[in-house]
């Protein structure tokens, strides 16, 4: 598996934002993880990623634990979080060539022309990125995150802000990098969801409701959509 939760949970204050959560994720697999605001989506994602330290559980990432081998493990992840942390200053491509060199890439240069090609920024690449919509400005973010080529993706919205016709190029990226790589996908848009994702995982209150392919999601519950599903388990 290259992501393994075990019991998982993280508190705070008086507040579980994740209460014991487990589940896995194989590789070429993209698991839809769907939750309604504040359900402990971005939290769980922190922690996968080592930006966050769970309370109680573990988590493994291609095989590495990552509370004892973080810097390894971050290295097999690619992680675009929901608020899209870049450098307005900087003109793109020096941003990935930043990027490129704080994973130690090698031929960085042609590496960064090809993630530029992936994402559709041939033609805002020589920009700086306060001067790009955020549309572009999440494309940024997207390539930064595979630029890499790691074995596991965390994307938290990752069309966040995207036009329609964005939203389908990025679908298609993501469908494409999934082939071959583990992603585990935040939307709150569900049909994209639906167009993208192999399984789905709902989370409720710090608690996982469901976890299952969408095809078992609809005929066990009987729902003949996924939005359907998803508020009969979090209204």
């Amino acid at each position: 598996m290259s992501i393994e939760v075990h019991q998982l949970t993280k508190t705070y204050g008086t507040q579980k934002a994740v209460d014991q959560i487990s589940f896995c994720a194989k590789p070429g697999e993209i698991v839809g993880f769907l939750g309604p605001n504040g359900a402990g989506k971005s939290t769980t994602m922190k922690m996968i990623t080592g930006y966050l330290e769970p309370d109680e559980g573990s988590i493994m990432v291609c095989g590495l634990k990552v509370k004892l081998d973080d810097l390894l493990t971050q290295k097999r992840i690619g992680y675009l979080p929901e608020l899209n942390p870049l450098y307005p200053d900087m003109y793109v491509r020096e941003y990935l060539g930043f990027i490129a060199g704080l994973h130690k890439v090698k031929d960085s240069k042609q590496r960064i022309e090809e993630v530029i090609t992936l994402t559709g920024l041939q033609q805002e690449a020589g920009k700086q990125i306060h001067q790009l919509s955020k549309g572009y400005k999440q494309r940024v973010g997207l390539a930064a995150a595979i630029i890499h080529n790691p074995d596991v993706l965390i994307l938290d919205e990752p069309t966040s802000g995207l036009d329609p016709n964005q939203i389908i190029e990025i679908r298609n990226l993501i469908q494409s990098l999934g082939k071959e790589k583990t992603i585990l996908f935040s939307s709150h848009i569900l049909q994209e969801v639906e167009a993208i994702c192999d399984r789905v995982i709902i989370i409720h209150k710090g608690k996982i409701v469901a976890d299952n392919t969408l095809s078992e999601l609809k005929i066990g519950s009987g729902f003949t959509s996924l939005e359907e599903f998803f508020r009969s388990l979090t209204q």
